[in-house]
């Protein structure tokens, strides 16, 4: 095996001062331990998802429901990898419910301060929630399901999320080709 002194030493790959709870898009991949195929089967170009892999799906469905300034965009979960477009919108407060603002009916005027999480936080949110959830139908608490990194990318423009919504659908159809493809 060849040395690799990156190993040890990880660079980030994040954007020097760059405020990832700010509102925009992100593209987020995520790959399982050892890149293991436990969240389904390609069959026919199709994803066909696993308990494990219904539990992800679920898991990442979550965000959006526990956090109201996310919403999710296109996503996919692979056999050993999930992609997945997060949207950090300019919403603050604990509640998706509108507020009462009318201040005569005991409401209140000023908004809501809930400090939004990081992308980053919020990807050790999923990890932990859904490798909680699998390993305890997997009956091993506390092995790691996940990667301990993650790969992200800022989204600037609508071209650019509309050609990674087209790759994130065709992902399935180019599973051989994938270079997490494990056979």
């Amino acid at each position: 095996m060849k040395y690799n002194p990156d190993i040890h030493h990880r660079r980030s790959i994040r954007l020097r001062d760059y405020d990832y709870s700010q509102a925009g898009a992100y593209f987020v991949s995520i790959c399982t331990q050892n890149k293991e195929c436990l969240f389904g089967d390609i069959i026919n170009g199709e994803m066909k998802l696993s308990e494990m892999g219904i539990i992800v799906r679920q898991c990442w469905d979550w965000l959006s429901g526990q956090y109201e300034y996310v919403d999710l965009d296109a996503y996919i979960v692979m056999p050993n990898h999930t992609h997945g477009i997060l949207v950090i919108n300019n919403c603050r407060g604990g509640s998706r419910t509108a507020p009462n603002n009318d201040a005569r009916e005991g409401g209140s005027r000023t908004a809501p301060t809930t400090k939004r999480k990081s992308v980053g936080r919020l990807i050790g949110a999923f990890k932990t929630v859904s490798s909680k959830q699998i390993n305890q139908i997997r009956n091993s608490p506390g092995i790691p399901l996940w990667q301990r990194n993650y790969y992200e990318h800022v989204i600037r423009c609508e071209n650019e999320l509309n050609k990674i919504r087209e790759y994130i659908v065709n992902n399935p159809m180019s599973w051989e080709n994938d270079e997490n493809f494990m056979p």
